[in-house]
């Protein structure tokens, strides 16, 4: 693995994690609300997906960056940690996707073709889905995010080297990369028709880049300057990212207040940040990534199952059963993340472990091998 010590955890940034996933759920689910009305705060929901963009630099930034500019870090164990991370869930998900599609189709229910998208299979085994190599969105249509953390991940020997640089000027490394952030979200609507935070299987590569850099040149002011009123700091940021979501203002205004968020957050030590620190809203932050993998397979699962029991039209749930569904969502994540993220995580780590082990315990040319007697 890579031969680093890990930095001290940012717990309150890893509670907010779970906030993000829950943003993204409602955003899924709302339009299985009997009687919702519009609402820009939750059609915005799709922003969730960029604040841990965004946090996935500032993160990776946070364990990798001193290492890779001092050249102590080792590519190869930085992948495979990555792999670690998000493979199995990823693949897991996939598969339960296409059992709950098969099921249906086996039962006489409408499912949509893209769905059990065999085409588009090998891209998302080979998480390159979202670089525009998948003809479809098909299986479970949110691992396009993953397949765009897959090509940040692959990049990151580039974002380490440019804001390595930058050390020294953080200020100028975020102004940077907001200015970066705001031409290319303009330019990209210009020519696409749609806006870069819109953009999933045919774009999602792209759309991680400035959020990613984002994060990175946050992490620069963090390094050299955490800030001094980071409670404050946070109320503000965060009450201004709600505020523009809520009106409806442009992407990147809101993109640039999370960013905000997270800086000021780190910035909170772990023993005095109350309630962000807890053991709860840690525990929530560590299940947000089966909390966003697992919310279209139970969705599928769940809202159709509450549809027939409740003779719902069109899937129109009344807001108790809606409520009941997204209350059990965590849940439902809870077990994904004890039954398969972290116990595959784990053990994937303790094979890279074993490797280098193993590798250390060979005799080098010269070496005399050491015997091992036994009584």
């Amino acid at each position: 693995m890579t031969p680093v010590q890990t930095p001290a955890d940012l717990r309150p940034i890893t509670a907010l994690r779970f906030g993000a996933a829950i943003w993204v759920a409602v955003y899924t689910y709302w339009e299985n609300l009997a009687g919702a009305g519009s609402s820009d705060l939750v059609d915005k929901g799709y922003l969730g997906v960029e604040l841990f963009f965004v946090l996935s630099g500032f993160i990776l930034s946070h364990v990798y960056l001193q290492s890779a500019g001092e050249k102590r870090f080792s590519y190869r164990g930085f992948l495979w940690a990555r792999v670690a991370r998000v493979y199995p869930l990823h693949v897991a998900t996939l598969v339960g996707v296409g059992l709950l599609a098969a099921v249906a189709l086996v039962a006489g229910m409408s499912v949509d073709g893209n769905v059990l998208s065999w085409v588009s299979l090998p891209a998302n085994l080979l998480m390159v889905h979202a670089w525009g190599l998948a003809p479809v969105a098909g299986w479970n249509h949110p691992s396009w995010s993953i397949s765009a953390e897959w090509f940040a991940y692959l990049c990151f020997p580039l974002f380490a080297f440019v804001f390595w640089r930058a050390r020294e000027k953080p200020v100028a490394a975020v102004v940077g990369t907001a200015a970066f952030l705001t031409v290319l979200y303009y330019g990209f609507e210009r020519v696409a028709g749609f806006p870069l935070t819109e953009a999933t299987i045919r774009w999602g590569a792209l759309r991680i880049v400035p959020c990613f850099a984002l994060g990175c040149a946050l992490y620069l002011v963090y390094r050299k300057t955490p800030l001094k009123a980071p409670w404050t700091a946070s109320a503000v940021s965060f009450g201004l990212m709600v505020l523009s979501a809520a009106l409806g203002l442009w992407d990147g205004i809101t993109v640039l207040l999370a960013g905000a968020l997270i800086l000021s957050l780190a910035s909170l030590p772990n023993e005095r940040a109350g309630w962000l620190a807890s053991k709860p809203a840690v525990y929530l932050g560590e299940i947000s990534y089966s909390v966003y993998m697992v919310c279209v397979p139970w969705k599928l699962l769940a809202v159709n199952l509450a549809a027939k029991l409740t003779d719902a039209p069109d899937k129109q749930l009344q807001l108790f059963v809606w409520l009941a569904i997204l209350a059990l969502l965590p849940v439902v994540a809870a077990l994904s993340y004890h039954l398969v993220e972290h116990p595959a995580r784990k053990a994937l780590r303790g094979m890279a472990q074993g490797r280098k082990t193993a590798s250390s315990d060979k005799p080098q040319d010269g070496d005399t091998p050491k015997r091992v007697f036994q009584s």
